[in-house]
């Protein structure tokens, strides 16, 4: 038995032992980097359509194209959320790539992510106050002013941390950003969704398992993934997929 075969039964048999406790385990997708529509988009938008997974996509309001807006439009399971203003690097050479970091005034950039938001509610006909930063890093010192902007959550990449706002992080990504800028081992990803499961097992109180993807990067091997991932965790409510109101208490 090959390791992602055996990797894909492990992740059937944790949800089986949600089931026989009676409970049902919770996911969510957060697709980044959505500016206009394209092949990728429609495929990611066909996938989670038939297997009826919401989407929270995070969009770039400062390149959010008008046909974006109409290609959604008629897409009930998929929310547009905010990412950033314009996707722009002002770190120094050296340093992590960050949009929102403290290289600029606090007011530089809370104004940005201001007319972000405006933007992205007045362009999309479903979208959520979530704030996504890109490269998944946010000044601290930003983050108590985020609800005044009129944001209700955060959602950036691994644990979570105590915040002044609902923070919904993704926890499991599926590209390999240092490696082949591919889909990463199958069976790498799956287990750390098991992880997660037992881990939220065990405490009811955790987040739920939330799957980054980037859909404009994606190789077959990505597909292939989420479509076995949606295969096992939809059918006979094996497990729950939510969108961003369930995440933001809404």
């Amino acid at each position: 038995m090959t390791p992602a075969v055996s990797s894909w039964q492990n992740l059937a048999a944790a949800l089986e032992r949600w089931r026989d406790a009676g409970r049902q385990p919770v996911f969510w997708l957060r697709d980044d980097d959505a500016v206009a529509p394209t092949a990728p988009l429609d495929r990611l938008v066909g996938l989670t359509a038939r297997r009826g997974v919401p989407v929270a996509l995070a969009v770039i309001p400062a390149h959010a194209e008008r046909d974006l807006a109409r290609r959604l439009a008629m897409q009930p399971h998929v929310t547009a959320v905010v990412h950033g203003w314009s996707h722009q690097n002002h770190a120094p050479a050296g340093e992590k790539k960050q949009e929102l970091g403290p290289h600029r005034p606090a007011a530089t950039v809370l104004g940005e992510l201001a007319q972000g938001l405006k933007r992205i509610r007045v362009m999309f006909a479903r979208s959520a106050p979530l704030l996504v930063p890109p490269w998944n890093r946010i000044d601290a010192a930003l983050i108590p002013a985020l609800a005044g902007l009129g944001y209700r959550g955060l959602s950036t990449f691994g644990p979570p941390k105590p915040a002044p706002l609902r923070l919904v992080n993704t926890t499991v990504d599926i590209m390999d950003w240092h490696g082949t800028r591919g889909c990463r081992d199958h069976a790498a990803i799956v287990a750390e969704i098991v992880a997660g499961l037992d881990a939220g097992f065990a405490d009811p109180s955790r987040p739920p398992v939330g799957v980054l993807t980037h859909h404009l990067v994606h190789d077959e091997s990505a597909w292939d993934f989420l479509e076995r991932l949606f295969e096992i965790t939809t059918p006979d409510g094996a497990g729950r997929w939510v969108g961003v109101d369930a995440l933001l208490g809404d």
